[in-house]
């Protein structure tokens, strides 16, 4: 008889703990880079003043805009032609000499698959190609591939972001790798719900 409410416990344990696996974590709201808190690389550091992410999430897809207010350069520093960007990440000077923080909105399934995009970049349209992946632990992965033609040839920028959530829900740790031309740079952002 032990053995039985033993057995039927553990198995009722199981599909519980299934089930909780299987529920997707809810990344929705309005959420305001900590620098405080996060480890930046040294351009986000110098050219970021604050972040803030507005993600909204259904069940099929996850749509995040992000917001980027930047820190002025310094008197007489040059800032390469191209002012503050287009708004899409994709911008000469300041919004890709000075960190690339790929401002405006990315819209990924939730599905794993790979979906193509075209924004406008410093050479007129980009394509982007964006995929997500909900992780069984509750960690989403996010990688984004822009393509484009520069100076130099053709020029690939890769940013790959794992998002964790913290057990109450009001914070969001974003560690991401960006890789260009230039090199890897890696952040860990922390944001706190709005």
């Amino acid at each position: 008889m032990k053995k039985t409410i033993f057995l039927a416990t553990f198995v009722c344990l199981l599909a519980i703990s299934a089930f909780a696996q299987d529920k997707k974590t809810d990344f929705s709201g309005t959420w305001s880079l900590d620098k405080t808190k996060s480890q930046l690389d040294q351009r986000m550091q110098m050219g970021v003043e604050s972040m803030t992410l507005t993600v909204a999430q259904t069940d099929k897809d996850i749509k995040v805009t992000t917001e980027t207010k930047r820190t002025p350069p310094p008197d007489g520093a040059m800032q390469g032609g191209g002012g503050q960007g287009n708004g899409q990440g994709g911008g000469q000077g300041r919004g890709m000499g000075r960190g690339g923080f790929g401002d405006g909105t990315n819209l990924y399934t939730l599905d794993g698959k790979e979906t193509t995009t075209e924004v406008d970049g410093p050479m007129g349209k980009m394509p982007v190609k964006l995929k997500a992946e909900m992780e069984k632990d509750g960690k989403l992965k996010l990688t984004s591939v822009r393509t484009f033609s520069g100076q130099m040839g053709e020029i690939t920028l890769t940013t790959k972001e794992t998002w964790s959530l913290s057990e109450d829900g009001k914070t969001l740790t974003v560690k991401r790798d960006s890789e260009s031309p230039r090199g890897t740079n890696s952040s860990e952002m922390v944001f706190t719900k709005k």
